[in-house]
């Protein structure tokens, strides 16, 4: 019965987690790994190539061709936790809708600090664009059409591929009446997973996260991050939870009372600078 449990509320906690994250598995990052993930580390996936395409020849067949696929090591460093007491009740008697409430709030803290770690390891290991100029409502259009061009030179899939933008880029985008697809005319699975927009072959995210004012190393100056664009192909993030969790008594200490605990592990890697571009403000 406890196993169940702990597996039900990691569930409900996981499921609040995916609504908060602006950085959503499937949409930003993806997960795809071989080996156990509670264990720490895993191997992920990296395609550097498509599948040779080549002419067939009814008489002779075709030459085999090697895949290009390798694989590199992850570890699941990040080890965040959930331990929030639940006083006056011991764990067999608190009210179904305090644990509920309890779960709700660990998922979304646990969504924003994943959030900011994954937006900070996207700023890190993608390639900084070289514009560091600022975007205005005049350009916006013009330098995400530039940034586009710079992940197809680098053969970037066209599909899938995202934007992340600063609040302040985000309101430049909705003047922009000619270029960018609002929310309403997206499919409900993009709404769902929380894009808010499209253009220029990018689906639109917003976040508060990117860096603000971070300090440059040229005195005098700072430098701000007003979007991020990529492909999920290249971007690895993969988690688990090391301690499922549950609601324990507590002893010694706290008498008669009880708390909702936990512990989540994960890992960030961009497996490709080329597959990821921060566009940045130098002011």
């Amino acid at each position: 019965m406890a196993h169940l449990l702990q597996d039900k509320y990691s569930k409900l906690i996981d499921k609040k987690l995916q609504a908060t994250l602006v950085t959503k598995s499937g949409f930003i990052f993806n997960d795809h790994c071989e080996g156990d993930a509670a264990g720490g580390k895993v191997k992920i996936p990296v395609r550097s190539t498509d599948v040779v395409v080549g002419d067939y020849d009814k008489t002779n067949g075709m030459d085999l061709s090697s895949g290009s696929t390798s694989y590199i090591d992850l570890d699941l460093n990040y080890d965040k936790a959930v331990n929030e007491i639940i006083d006056g009740y011991d764990k067999n008697a608190v009210p179904d809708d305090i644990v509920a409430e309890r779960l709700d709030s660990a998922g979304y803290a646990l969504g924003v600090a994943e959030d900011t770690i994954s937006i900070k390891a996207l700023e890190n290991e993608g390639t900084v664009y070289e514009d560091t100029s600022e975007v205005t409502v005049e350009n916006v259009y013009d330098t995400i059409v530039s940034l586009r061009t710079k992940l197809s030179e680098k053969n970037v899939p066209t599909n899938d591929r995202w934007i992340i933008v600063s609040p302040k880029v985000y309101g430049l985008l909705l003047k922009d009446t000619t270029n960018f697809i609002r929310q309403g005319e997206l499919s409900e699975n993009l709404i769902a997973n929380g894009a808010v927009g499209r253009i220029a072959g990018f689906n639109v995210f917003e976040s508060s996260l990117l860096a603000n004012e971070d300090e440059s190393t040229q005195e005098g100056k700072t430098v701000t991050t007003e979007m991020i664009v990529g492909h999920p192909l290249w971007c690895h993030r993969v988690e688990a939870w090391s301690v499922p969790v549950g609601v324990k008594d507590l002893t010694n200490t706290y008498i008669g009372a009880c708390a909702v605990q936990g512990r989540k592990i994960f890992g960030v890697k961009i497996s490709n600078k080329d597959a990821v571009i921060v566009k940045r403000f130098e002011a």
